[in-house]
């Protein structure tokens, strides 16, 4: 890899730059991880008190999951953070137009219950091995269009969602992220790169808005007033099955492993990505496995702590690319900063308080990363080969053009003429269909088994 590794994956850093580099990664994954249970809330009919709850239950059980991931033994034992899934959103929207009238915490109790067998099925095939034959098919023509999508998809996450609120800060972001870790030639500063522009940019926001200059309303204004009203600590008896014990039911089940689906795809990506990053040799079957196995045992004690499914965070691992840092420790302790958090209400109303366009600059940079990482995985497989370029051009426009397409025609998929059991299936399809990075991995997967080409071709043993 060309960037050199400031810490390694088995490097423990002095106790000062793991503390502020764990926050440097909840600060990366804190924007994405708070916005899913603001789209799950309002959407269940949710008050403010049970979005705030739901919340602290996610920042819990992130916390937890990344602990579990990055051990050696129950996990992948990469660097790699657990964050609230995108891939389940569609299936959880699903669940709740079905159980709407029954309240926002009946609703959390069917989830749990569907988080915890699609997390048992999961945790089976990851454990028991099985996911070591989808590994076979899975080569850099095949790795690469995924993280091609799975950065470049979010474009309009980081634009049109974030940064485009209010251009000046979001481009004072990216200037700063670019200054320290690309321009300014000091350790420090490169591998506190994020961290520190976003604490300079936040610093200036807060006191043009303390001053009057960004008035309440202003995409850039920082309001205080909800640390005040936040507790200090939260309730300890909330942390297990606070809505109530999960119920079990076909439908939400059936309906969350489209989300499975394509978060497994995503991960296998992820992990050689991650390894990528951290300058190690591709990840083997047993470390894919246990990093599959561990997402599955995460997303059951999910349903059993009240939180939402989770998978391998995209986010992080541009952060490890764009700062050279990819001890295990600082990850581990960004996983516990984020489970103290969780209990910490204040300190979560804090981090809450970051304005947008502040989380899209971050993003810029990050998904930027994570994109072009997909590039150089590519680099692996012979990109002179019409073979290959032909397939990973239409992965790659196909995940690009179809999920959007997908997503505007559902009666198309889920029609009240097919029957229950058809458009319960066609609702999985449909929730496979529009995830980009699902998308990529399907078409560059069939194409790359099917099409004859030799190991040398498809990138098969290859290292940079």
């Amino acid at each position: 890899m060309a960037k050199k590794m400031v810490y390694g994956i088995e490097d423990r850093p002095p106790f000062f730059i793991m503390l502020l580099s764990g926050a440097q990664h909840v600060l990366t994954l804190f924007g994405a991880t708070t916005l899913v249970p603001l789209i799950f809330g309002p959407a269940m009919g949710m008050d403010a008190l049970q979005i705030a709850s739901l919340i602290s239950c996610v920042y819990f059980g992130m916390g937890i999951a990344t602990l579990i991931q990055t051990s050696k033994k129950l996990g992948s034992g990469l660097p790699i953070v657990q964050g609230s899934s995108f891939s389940f959103i569609p299936s959880v929207m699903t669940v709740i137009a079905i159980y709407k009238t029954a309240g926002p915490q009946a609703i959390m109790q069917y989830l749990g219950g569907g988080l915890i067998v699609g997390g048992i099925i999961l945790a089976v095939i990851g454990y028991s091995r099985i996911v070591g034959v989808i590994r076979k098919v899975i080569t850099p023509v095949v790795i690469g269009p995924v993280i091609m999508a799975i950065g470049f998809s979010l474009a309009g996450t980081a634009i049109q969602g974030n940064a485009a609120n209010y251009w000046p800060v979001s481009l004072a972001v990216v200037i700063l992220i670019f200054l320290f870790s690309l321009v300014f030639k000091n350790k420090y500063l490169n591998i506190f790169a994020i961290l520190l522009s976003i604490v300079v940019v936040y610093c200036v926001c807060l006191g043009l808005s303390l001053n009057g200059i960004f008035k309440p309303g202003h995409p850039a204004y920082i309001n205080l007033s909800s640390i005040d009203a936040s507790p200090w600590i939260r309730n300890f008896n909330e942390v297990i099955m606070p809505w109530g014990i999960p119920k079990f039911d076909l439908m939400p089940i059936v309906a969350l492993l489209a989300g499975f689906f394509a978060c497994m795809i995503e991960s296998i990506g992820d992990y050689h990505s991650v390894s990528y990053a951290s300058g190690v040799s591709d990840p083997d079957s047993e470390t894919i496995s246990r990093g599959i196995g561990a997402e599955g045992l995460c997303c059951a004690l999910s349903g059993i702590l009240g939180s939402v499914g989770t998978t391998s965070y995209t986010e992080n691992i541009g952060l490890i690319g764009l700062t050279g840092v990819a001890s295990r420790w600082v990850v581990r302790t960004g996983a516990v900063i984020l489970i103290l958090m969780s209990f910490v209400g204040k300190l979560g109303a804090l981090i809450a308080t970051m304005p947008s366009p502040i989380i899209g600059g971050a993003y810029i940079a990050l998904f930027g990363t994570i994109g072009a990482m997909g590039i150089q995985v590519l680099l692996r497989a012979d990109m002179r080969s019409q073979r290959n370029v032909l397939i990973v051009g239409f992965a790659f426009l196909m995940a690009l053009g179809l999920p959007g397409w997908v997503e505007k025609n559902q009666e198309l998929f889920m029609s009240e003429s097919y029957g229950q059991i058809l458009k319960t299936l066609g609702g999985m399809v449909w929730a496979v269909l529009k995830t980009p990075m699902a998308v990529a991995g399907i078409c560059a997967g069939v194409c790359d088994s099917l099409i004859p080409g030799t190991n040398e071709e498809r990138g098969i043993g290859v290292q940079l």
